[in-house]
């Protein structure tokens, strides 16, 4: 049995950490004097909140420090059955891309057969609401470009939002193309599957969004010109109180298969302190029993840098 300090995702909290039948368990305490400490800090492991599993050899997910991973495009089934291959790190997806006709992602080489479905009217898109539901769906991906071709008008998007919160389910989007942003944060999505990066937004529309829509970040995954957009919008969101999910986009190009060094490079760079890296990190709760544990070294004037974290074991409870 250790004392420890950890973080439960949104604040340091003190406790102690034992072992119970090969298990290691936190849980909210008063350490007493005599009590050893562990010599790091506590959290739970980390969440991709942008990841395509379909794109990428997941095998090197348990070897990551990853604890959770949210899939924003997939085929349903197949994605489905990727949870029970995952574990220690936990699966939550949308499923398919929900599209107008025509549009992005329809035309895309690297979309997986089933990963897109078309949708007309809001007929179509309660059967594809029910089906993604219905498979296991923890949100609803839009994708919304108005570069790569149609999207949807404003009705069938806020249809597609009340059909979603009908079944418990919260809206993400793909939004990309001059005002689309802005546009599609008026609409009920909870979630912008990537910060604004087609143009800068004004400072009215960074305090409403701020107020409305959380941002994943997948700055890294751009170019130079781009990525410097990206971060000025984040930067200036984050300063007006909006909440920013690390996300990557796992599977666009050549990235890390887990924590990503150039992702949490691109958020400090946004002006993101420790404490703010690591609640974008959105760590699981570490007294969860089920959740991965890791412990992040520390030491004093030392900052918490989740790239150094490592997995929690056993040995490490030892006195």
């Amino acid at each position: 049995m250790r004392a420890a300090t950890f973080f439960d995702g949104e604040e340091w909290r003190e406790g102690v950490i034992s072992l119970a039948d090969g298990r290691m368990l936190v849980r909210d305490a008063t350490p007493a004097d005599h009590l050893p400490r562990l010599d790091g800090i506590v959290t739970g492991g980390f969440t991709d909140h942008h990841v395509h599993l379909q794109l990428v050899d997941t095998t090197g997910l348990a070897a990551s420090t990853l604890g959770r991973v949210v899939d924003l495009g997939a085929n349903v089934t197949e994605v489905a059955r990727l949870g029970a291959t995952l574990a220690p790190v936990r699966l939550e997806y949308a499923g398919a891309f929900l599209t107008a006709p025509g549009g992005y992602p329809s035309d895309r080489a690297w979309a997986p057969a089933g990963s897109v479905r078309e949708v007309n009217d809001p007929a179509q898109a309660a059967e594809a609401v029910d089906e993604m539901a219905d498979a296991g769906a923890r949100s609803i991906k839009i994708a919304s470009n108005t570069t790569a071709g149609p999207v949807f008008g404003d009705e069938l998007i806020r249809a597609i939002v009340d059909l979603a919160q009908s079944r418990g389910l919260t809206v993400t989007a793909h939004a990309e193309g001059p005002g689309e942003a802005q546009r599609i944060s008026r609409l009920g999505v909870a979630r912008l599957a990537h910060t604004p990066f087609t143009e800068m937004l004004d400072d009215d529309e960074i305090a409403a969004q701020a107020a409305s829509v959380a941002w994943i970040s997948t700055l890294a995954v751009h170019d130079d010109e781009t990525r410097r957009v990206a971060t000025e919008n984040v930067r200036r969101f984050h300063a007006a109180g909006g909440t920013v999910l690390y996300g990557t986009d796992m599977g666009n190009g050549p990235t890390p298969v887990g924590l990503n060094a150039g992702e949490i490079a691109a958020l400090r760079a946004a002006g993101l302190d420790e404490d703010a890296v690591l609640r974008a990190l959105d760590p699981l709760d570490p007294r969860d029993p089920g959740a991965r544990l890791l412990v992040l070294p520390r030491t004093p004037g030392d900052s918490v840098d989740p790239l150094r974290a490592r997995p929690l074991l056993p040995e490490d409870l030892k006195v």
